[in-house]
């Protein structure tokens, strides 16, 4: 494993610790920029976030109803009843983004998607970096202030949905994750930085739990005045 990967994985909590669970269930708040361009407020209500581990698997509740949820894999979403019942469904979600700029509007099923693989990836990093398939380099740290944070490069294998093939990601001198940047496909490829802090463990894991997504510059600097997405995550536990 690269050297910095395994510093961070073992910062987080260790692969043993991490192999010993299936799953991760949070509560989220979210919102910013994005969801109203595309036509998709947030609400401040708190959502259950469900995720497997080691596939790539996940479901929120509520989801458009009080009875309702999401199902979301890399080929196929839907929103579906709590008992089971399928309200609406998509195979090959990704595929309905062709053609997608910054300001075209998502439908529920989109949302849906691009909420599934993106509270996947985060509530799984740096771990997933570590599965079969992920292939990581070393980067060019990035200066933030008076810190330097170390980066990595990861490009992700085809068989998982991502923002983007390649991604980077930033950790402090204490192994810990800082930043996490990507391009946007989904939403017209915009490239976004993702601060990450306020980290809380739960069962020997450390996540961040204060996520906020801005969109940034040719020099990879944030704009601060164009907050994307923000993440507020709690009551983080391990299956």
């Amino acid at each position: 494993m690269n050297k910095l990967l395994s510093e961070a994985v073992d910062a987080h909590g260790g692969l043993d610790r991490w192999h010993s669970f299936n799953s991760v269930r949070a509560t989220i708040v979210s919102g910013g920029q994005l969801f109203i361009r595309k036509g998709m407020p947030q609400d401040p209500t708190p959502r259950e976030m469900t995720v497997s581990l080691h596939v790539q698997q996940a479901s929120l509740a509520p989801f458009g109803a009080p009875d309702q949820r999401t199902r979301f894999t890399a080929d196929r979403v839907a929103i579906e009843k709590l008992d089971g019942t399928v309200v609406a469904e998509r195979c090959d979600p990704r595929s309905s983004f062709a053609g997608h700029a910054l300001a075209t509007p998502w439908d529920p099923l989109q949302r849906a998607y691009f909420n599934g693989y993106a509270l996947w990836i985060y509530l799984t990093s740096p771990f997933a970096l570590a599965m079969p398939g992920f292939v990581v380099e070393d980067i060019e740290p990035w200066q933030e202030g008076k810190e330097s944070w170390r980066g990595l490069r990861a490009t992700f294998p085809a068989a998982i949905a991502s923002h983007s093939t390649t991604q980077e990601f930033y950790f402090g001198d204490d192994g810990l994750l800082r930043r996490h940047d990507y391009r946007v496909d989904v939403a017209g490829g915009f490239a976004a930085a993702q601060y990450v802090d306020q980290i809380q463990e739960s069962a020997g894991i450390k996540f961040p739990t204060r996520r906020r997504a801005y969109m940034r510059d040719d020099q990879g600097r944030p704009m601060l005045d164009a907050e994307m997405v923000f993440i507020d995550i709690s009551n983080i536990r391990l299956d």
